[in-house]
């Protein structure tokens, strides 16, 4: 599993966090949301690639998709960094 890759591999986008907040939430687009395709990653062997999708099978999508989000901090920047590092890990949780 090449880390680098895989992080290359990732689509992000900032979305607006739903639910209550005060008035800052409803103008700033604070959370973030990975989409990371894995039957065309390159990151990984197809061995490695069955092992994932079985493991993570309630999270891929039937287009096999990965789809994660992280909304719990006010900074984007925080949230897309606890976001990569949740999703490297359950990556490397599946590998194993």
């Amino acid at each position: 599993m090449d880390k680098k890759i895989l992080l290359e591999e990732c689509d992000f986008k900032a979305v607006r966090s739903s639910g209550q907040g005060g008035q800052h939430v409803n103008k700033t687009s604070t959370k973030v949301v990975l989409l990371w395709n894995l039957q065309s990653s390159a990151a990984l062997s197809e061995d490695e690639k069955q092992r994932v999708n079985f493991k993570l099978s309630n999270r891929v999508t039937k287009d096999g998709n990965l789809v994660l989000s992280n909304d719990h901090s006010r900074s984007q920047l925080k949230n897309k960094e606890a976001l990569i590092k949740n999703f490297l890990l359950m990556i490397e949780k599946a590998l194993t």
